[in-house]
């Protein structure tokens, strides 16, 4: 448990793993703010280690006691907004939805608003109270912006840190659907290399990292097409970026990532088939529901987009 809040105080004690990451990186991922909101709210003394101001740039330790007060002025915080969602369940605990492509999960950089989050506000009425941060309440997990498929949200304090310990323990079923651009040769195989930041660019995710952590992918082939493969990705990790940075380093990137892939078509017959998105859909997620234990397993559809570029595929194969 690496989060505990009371009123406007949010307090975060760093893991083994986040060791020596700056405070203001750390701050961002915990919290959802922008690194330029977190850096003010440094200055500003709102931010404090051990009971003590520090700089942007100290490297958090592990069991350091991290203070963020949000201030009551602040006016950017998480707005409702009726945002379509598909809810495939929902108690008093947990929520669990179908998220569409194109949707971030919750206000970051270039989308302040307009995200799941502000939807669950509008029609769940999630609490902005729930640890996460205040702009991740109840986030245990994520996906892409243009990735589609299950997610499951804690709507309570109890069912969040038992969620947390799931997926930190890998107590959970993932299953992935995923068109790769190319041939991948075994029917079925692993790709176990450590992901961590690029070298050369910290926005992006490689293996070829000077502090990688470990990660791990199962992968089958469920179709083969002349230019690319339909599988299916179990994750026995769950870093960021995982099946996109592994396929890529495969040589097999995700069709349509702009990222890792950087390749949006394929050509067949001197046709040219376009990816509007990288064709990765999280089709099943199964657990222990985290407060009555139920066995509990959800499944979503291939959403449109990605239907369409199999069946063109498919109609190549004649």
């Amino acid at each position: 448990m690496d989060m505990k809040k009371t009123d406007e105080l949010y307090i975060f004690y760093p893991e083994e793993f986040e060791r020596g990451l700056r405070l203001d990186v750390y701050l961002k991922e915990k919290t959802g703010f922008s690194r330029s909101q977190i850096e003010r709210l440094i200055e500003e003394g709102f931010v404090r280690v051990q009971t003590k101001t520090v700089k942007p740039s100290h490297k958090v330790r592990p069991g350091e006691r991290i203070e963020v007060t949000i201030p009551e002025r602040k006016s950017d915080g998480l707005i409702p907004e009726d945002i379509p969602l598909d809810i495939i369940y929902k108690d008093e605990h947990i929520v669990v939805i179908n998220k569409p492509p194109y949707l971030p999960v919750y206000p970051g950089p270039g989308h302040p608003s307009h995200t799941l989050l502000n939807g669950l506000l509008y029609h769940v009425g999630i609490s902005t109270a729930l640890p996460g941060g205040p702009l991740r309440p109840g986030v245990v997990h994520r996906l892409d912006k243009d990735t589609s498929g299950v997610m499951v949200f804690a709507l309570s304090e109890e069912a969040y840190y038992r969620l947390v310990e799931i997926f930190k323990k890998r107590q959970l079923r993932r299953r992935y659907l995923c068109l790769a651009c190319g041939d991948i040769v075994k029917d079925e195989g692993i790709i176990s290399l450590p992901i961590g930041r690029a070298v050369h660019d910290r926005k992006r995710f490689s293996v070829r990292t000077r502090a990688g952590k470990e990660a791990i992918t199962h992968y089958k082939v469920i179709e083969r097409f002349r230019v690319a493969t339909f599988i299916e990705v179990f994750l026995k990790t769950g870093r960021t970026h995982q099946i996109r940075v592994h396929l890529a380093s495969s040589g097999t990137p995700v069709c349509g990532d702009k990222t890792y892939g950087r390749k949006t078509f394929v050509e067949l017959d001197g046709r040219k088939l376009k990816f509007p998105r990288q064709m990765l859909h999280a089709e099943s997620l199964g657990f222990r529901h985290p407060v009555t234990d139920e066995e509990l397993e959800f499944h979503s559809e291939v959403p449109e987009d990605m239907r369409e570029a199999l069946e063109i595929l498919r109609s190549f194969q004649k």
